[in-house]
């Protein structure tokens, strides 16, 4: 066959492998997990990174996150009413400083599930399950409005009623509406905000500029919901694992606990080293 001909074969090859109407989102870090990829229909577009997206390196440290999404978050904040430092607290424990799988790979940074009510693809992860269903984004800004949205339920709604820099009362109304099982989940997210100085970029309003919010946002609050979502909803809607350190612990002991290894633990918590400390807060799940 001469090199023209070869020449065509491939170029054929290529093209009919790119017509494939199906696209499969894989994780590389699932692959050894019972159900690690699933099939996206070609109705929606793929998952992609507009042009200006900034990436943050493998191992993105806190600081990094914060400078990458704040403005975000105070963008949602001036939305919703839900303070920046929340929104960003939140999100820098469930992806681990945006270092999970599921922010990396489905853009998810929040760990919320699919229900019956989401339109958009989902990837499979295990989770209370072996085959949950978690959403996937294009961005991590579609992620951080979907998370605004989904707090428009009727179990959230007293939140919104607060002021949007009263990030304790947030954090301590998240922790009662059931927003995570960790007893400690409002402690921590109140730790990580005055670790960080997040409160600096909460904004106080006027009362004027509050019930105008509260009266439109209070408004789009999901007041009807099906009954089937109801039931999906009777757990928490994120994946969260969360371990604070106590003395005595070891990366080899977190790790036959969690079923994760020890260099996955590293890369989640930006460790250099195997030394642990009492009371440091290190994300345990993939």
């Amino acid at each position: 066959m001469g090199k023209y001909s070869v020449l065509v074969v491939l170029l054929f090859c290529l093209t009919s492998c790119l017509s494939k109407k199906d696209i499969v989102l894989q994780d590389p870090n699932w692959g050894n997990g019972p159900s690690s990829s699933t099939v996206a229909s070609s109705s929606s577009p793929s998952p992609v990174l507009p042009s200006d997206e900034v990436s943050l390196p493998r191992s993105s440290t806190a600081e990094a996150y914060i400078a990458r999404y704040k403005n975000i978050a105070i963008q949602e904040m001036n939305q919703y009413g839900i303070p920046a430092s929340i929104k960003l607290a939140q999100a820098l424990l469930e992806s681990g400083n945006g270092n999970s799988s599921l922010a990396r790979n489905a853009n998810n940074h929040f760990g919320i599930k699919s229900t019956s009510s989401w339109q958009g693809k989902t990837v499979l992860k295990s989770d209370d399950r072996p085959d949950d269903r978690f959403r996937v984004y294009r961005t991590a800004e579609e992620s951080f409005r979907d998370h605004s949205e989904f707090l428009l339920r009727k179990r959230y709604a007293a939140l919104f009623e607060l002021d949007r820099d009263d990030y304790k009362g947030w954090a301590r109304g998240l922790k009662k509406a059931g927003y995570a099982t960790n007893p400690r989940y409002a402690e921590l997210l109140i730790n990580l905000i005055e670790r960080y100085d997040l409160q600096q970029y909460d904004r106080s309003e006027t009362p004027t500029e509050k019930l105008h919010r509260e009266e439109v946002v209070l408004a789009e609050v999901v007041k009807e919901i099906p009954e089937e979502e109801k039931k999906e909803m009777a757990k928490p809607p994120v994946a969260m694992s969360i371990h604070e350190v106590r003395s005595g612990d070891t990366l080899m002991a977190l790790s036959r606990t969690y079923s994760i290894s020890v260099e996955d633990i590293k890369t989640l918590n930006n460790l250099n080293g195997d030394s642990l400390s009492p009371g440091q807060l290190l994300l345990v799940s993939k």
